[in-house]
């Protein structure tokens, strides 16, 4: 189920931005509804599940540890 979605967690993807955090819960909602994109009637709740999905995947990842990353999920040093 919904192959296209990547993994978003660190090591695998550094530091995920909104957009991505945002496209997996559109690719998500799109999938388990069955509508690429919805009808206007439905259009609100479509737009909601999105928003709660993607907050949802925002506290995952937040909260996430990995073993041996050195705890919980951080953003990746810069390179200056």
């Amino acid at each position: 189920m919904c192959r296209s979605i990547k993994t978003l967690r660190a090591p695998i993807t550094p530091d995920p931005g909104e957009d991505d955090i945002r496209a997996a819960a559109l690719q998500y909602v799109r999938k388990i509804s069955g509508f690429r994109a919805p009808a206007a009637h439905n259009k609100a709740v479509f737009d909601e599940a999105v928003d709660a999905v993607a907050e949802a995947t925002a506290r995952l990842l937040d909260g996430l540890e990995v073993r041996g990353s050195g705890g919980v999920r951080s953003a990746p040093a810069s390179g200056s």
